[in-house]
Parts: C-alpha cells; sequence; structure tokens
C-alpha cells in the first residue's frame, strides 16, 4: 500500500497541531516518523486512520484521494493502528480481547470458539508469546498487554501497520521477536510507520525517517543518509550535547533497606538497600518481577514477607498512603490506568498527593495551590496551553511528565521510577534524566525499574538485576556492561 499525505492541517479549537505536514510511505517500506511529544505523530497517523478529520490537505492511498469516516472503514480497507495508550478490555479474556467484534460465527451465528483460539495460537507462536487465553487481560502485564495489542493487529491482514512506540513495554528479547516478525510482514508487501523516541530501534529496523517539530515536516531522508546526532538536533531545533547528563555522585545514610522481601509466587528472598543521593538500577526481563517487587515496597499489593527499614528502623508499609508518610514515591509504568485521573486538570491531578500543604482550616488556598502546579509544569517543561488542560489531551510523553511532577511535589526521600521515560522523546528524556540527578543532590535516593539497558547502565550508580522472581545480582556502575545484565537477567551466572 502506497500513502501520501500532503498539506495536512489541524487545529482542536485555538491549538493548531499541525500545519502543512506532508508524509509519504512506500510499499514494503519501513517508515519511522520521529519528532517530541507533542509534535503532531499521532494525531497525524489518527487523521490517516479515521478518529480525526483533517482541516486542509488531501490524502492519496494507491494513488486515490481518500478519506476514511472511522477506524473501523479504516481497519477493513487494509490500515491496522496499535496505540502507545493501549486498548484492554481488562475484565474480559486475552482470547476475547484478541476477536472483540470480530468473532467467527458460523452460519448460524454461533461463535467459533475453536476457530479463535487456532488463529491465536498460530499468531502467538510466530511472536513467541506465552499468555494463557483464558487470562482476564487485566491480570497480564503492561507487557504483556503491550504484545496482545500487537498480536491483534497482526491479525487484521493488514496492509499498512501503524506502530506507535511497539516496544516501550517489551524486553531485548521481545523486541528481537517482533523485529522479525516486521521483517517479514516487509518482504510480503506490508508497509510499517513506526513511530518510536527509541535511536538504536529506528536505525536497525526502519528505511527511512521523517522528523516532525512543532506540527511541521522537517526533514525526510533515508535511514543510511542521517545519523544519531542529525535526527536529534532536527527534532529538538538544538544540538544535545551528551545523551546521559554526567553524574556527581555525593552518597549518604543508607535511606532504605529490604531485607528477604517475599510474596509466595511471584518473588521471595529480594534483599537491597538504597542511600541517599543515589541511584539504583533494577533491571530484568518482563515478568522477572520487578514491578511486583515496586508494587510491595509501596504498599499497593497486600501483605508480604520480610522486613523494611526507613532510615534505620523497621517499618510494616500497609497501604499507599503509609508509603507516603514514610517519605516514599512511586511512579508507575502504567500511566494511563494508575498514574493519572484522565479526566482531571493538570492541576488537580500535580496537587492531588500534595493538597494538605496547601490547607489551613480544613480550606484550600487557590493561589499557594496554583503557584505550586505553575512551578512544577514550568520545572518539568509540560506543554499546555494551561493548567485547567485535561491530563488526557495531552500527549503521552506530557502526561508522564505530569506524573513525575506529582510525585517529586511530596518531597519524597525515597522516589521510585517504573519506566520513567516510556514513550517519551529525547530531548524529554535527558530532561527526566538531569531531574534525577538534581533529586539525588537533594539527597533523595531513586530506585529506577528500567528495561532500556542504555538507561539502566547510562543512569546507575549501582544496578541489581532480578530473574524469575529472585535477585540474580548485582553489579555496580564501574564493572557493568550490557552483557553482564543480560547474563544475570536470564538465569546466567558472571564469572570474573
Amino acid at each position: 500500500m502506497q500513502v501520501s499525505m500532503n498539506n495536512i492541517h489541524k487545529a482542536f479549537g485555538k491549538n493548531k497541531v499541525l500545519e502543512g505536514v506532508d508524509f509519504a510511505i512506500q510499499r514494503g517500506e519501513i517508515h519511522a516518523l520521529m519528532g517530541e511529544n507533542g509534535a503532531g505523530k499521532s494525531t497525524l497517523m489518527n487523521i490517516l486512520t479515521g478518529v480525526h478529520k483533517k482541516d486542509e490537505g488531501s490524502i492519496l492511498i494507491d494513488n486515490e484521494e481518500r478519506e476514511f469516516s472511522n477506524p473501523k472503514e479504516a481497519e477493513k480497507y487494509g490500515l491496522a493502528f496499535i496505540h502507545q495508550e493501549l486498548n484492554i478490555w481488562p475484565e474480559m479474556t486475552v482470547l476475547d480481547n484478541l476477536f472483540i467484534n470480530k468473532e467467527p460465527v458460523t452460519s448460524f451465528g454461533l461463535i467459533r470458539t475453536n476457530k479463535m483460539k487456532a488463529l491465536a495460537n498460530e499468531q502467538f507462536d510466530k511472536l513467541s508469546i506465552s499468555i494463557p487465553l483464558h487470562k482476564e487481560a487485566g491480570q497480564c502485564s503492561v507487557g504483556e498487554q503491550q504484545m496482545i495489542e500487537i498480536a491483534k493487529a497482526l491479525m487484521t491482514d493488514a496492509k499498512l501497520i501503524i506502530m506507535d512506540e511497539p516496544t516501550a513495554a517489551l524486553t531485548e528479547r521481545e523486541i528481537e521477536k517482533l523485529f522479525n516478525v516486521i521483517r517479514s510482514l516487509q518482504k510480503s508487501g506490508v508497509s510499517i510507520v513506526y513511530i518510536s523516541h527509541r535511536m538504536e530501534e529506528i536505525f536497525s529496523i526502519c528505511d527511512t525517517i521523517t522528523v516532525m517539530r512543532d506540527g511541521r515536516t522537517v526533514d525526510t531522508t533515508p535511514i543510511s543518509g542521517t545519523s544519531f546526532d542529525e535526527v536529534v538536533q532536527k527534532m529538538v531545533g538544538r544540538e544535545l550535547t551528551d545523551r546521559f547528563p554526567a553524574r556527581q555522585t555525593k552518597l549518604g545514610e543508607t535511606i532504605l533497606e529490604v531485607n528477604n522481601l517475599t510474596r509466595k509466587g511471584v518473588f521471595e528472598n529480594i534483599s537491597f538497600h538504597v542511600q541517599a543521593g543515589e541511584i539504583l538500577g533494577v533491571s530484568g526481563l518482563m515478568g522477572a518481577g520487578r514491578t511486583e517487587i515496586m508494587r510491595t515496597l509501596f504498599g499497593l499489593d497486600g501483605k508480604y514477607e520480610g522486613e523494611i527499614r526507613v532510615n534505620g528502623q523497621p517499618v510494616t508499609i500497609r497501604n499507599p498512603n503509609h508509603a507516603v508518610d514514610l517519605g516514599l514515591g512511586f511512579i508507575t509504568e502504567d500511566r494511563k490506568e494508575e498514574g493519572l485521573v484522565l479526566d482531571f486538570s493538570l492541576k488537580d491531578n500535580i496537587a492531588l498527593p500534595s493538597l494538605y500543604s496547601f490547607t489551613k482550616q480544613g480550606m484550600i488556598s487557590d493561589k499557594a495551590e496554583m503557584d505550586f502546579v505553575q512551578m512544577l509544569i514550568e520545572r518539568l517543561q509540560v506543554k499546555t496551553e494551561s493548567a485547567q488542560t485535561i491530563a488526557r489531551n495531552l500527549s503521552g510523553g506530557n502526561q508522564q511528565k505530569v506524573v513525575i511532577a506529582k510525585w517529586i511535589g511530596i518531597g519524597p526521600k525515597v522516589l521510585i521510577l517504573d519506566e520513567p521515560t516510556r514513550g517519551v522523546d529525547v530531548g524529554a528524556k535527558r530532561e527526566i534524566y538531569q531531574l534525577m540527578n538534581e533529586l539525588t543532590d537533594r539527597g533523595v535516593g531513586i530506585i529506577m525499574v528500567t528495561s532500556e539497558l542504555p538507561e539502566v547502565l547510562g543512569m546507575s550508580d549501582r544496578m541489581v538485576v532480578i530473574h524469575e522472581g529472585t535477585l540474580a545480582g548485582e553489579v555496580t556502575a564501574e564493572e557493568a556492561s550490557q552483557e553482564k545484565i543480560m547474563t544475570l537477567a536470564t538465569g546466567g551466572h558472571i564469572h570474573e
């Protein structure tokens, strides 16, 4: 399928999102679409697939002008869109999610469950997915939900597939499986629009790259004709000198200590500590138990065995409110379901955990609250018309900044960051890294859970690796390498 989008304009009210964008993709091409959060990438693809109507411009598909009324019409024509924000029905099974509104039926209108299972197993085998089809989707991890969405899109027999941050929740091993599928699709003539902030992936899998900035097309060029630094400069309009800012590590006292933390059947005998001013990286494959450990530490998942000490004192963390009182903050990996109240304003989301600090005699000081919120919006450079903007209307990366602002606002002693830069562009990533450095300079201890090996190596002072619910090993920044981390993550042993 060939697609050409010419001089596309789109505004939401007074907010001009796209101003004369040009984008074209050839049959069997893997085309990267890149830009900072809020550059207009997702909006452009939503226009192509009938989610939004363009204000001006033309769309040609196989040299014929065409505009879809809705996503279902686009899907029937051969366009599939794997969205960054997952469209999972949590109470339904994995199988039902895969076939929702597309169930094969007999001539009598009865659902052909066995055929659904056969088709699902065939697609899961291609992607090496081992999720039980009868499992409730809401019980799956974010990474598993991502693989379900990918499988669902691949089952539509699409001619063009748009992938918006498809690997955000996947491990290196799963990414390679997905890349093999993408290359296979390309050989059969399927076109892929690949939206990602992971530069390594873009240069590994894509043929062509189009860069957008501030709602405009900046450049389109073959991947072979550009470089990492050139792409970054086109995206942000300036040069980024270092991907990871230098750290001046000054370690203080141990502020959090975990000894033999256990939840039977999930993880066991997890021990580590965090010092003031330290970034402790937590690595491991998807499903290893990293997120479950952090949720337990924050009081989200009920009873546990083992010991937790804060500032040397043993504590039993009963719930998240208790964790916050002890000085812990938790930036969840799932900003859509757990990090934000999407229908609340930025102001209400950011101020929510800190309302007590603006309250006197039961009354909230609106001025103090707004000053606090505005300061954090400016500090994290959240792109928004105002603090009253509804969180749902922000780009994914700016939503992530709001989640971070919310927890920074409580002044934590220990901040847990679970996939802090997922779906965030390269410029915003560096801003988050700089913010992490500022926090540790002020004595905050940070636990950073990340699936990105360059990130865990580039920002951590020390790393622990989780394998199948157990602590596989610990390495310092000086001795760490991608090979050592992956060896531990896959159950191997390091031999010095």
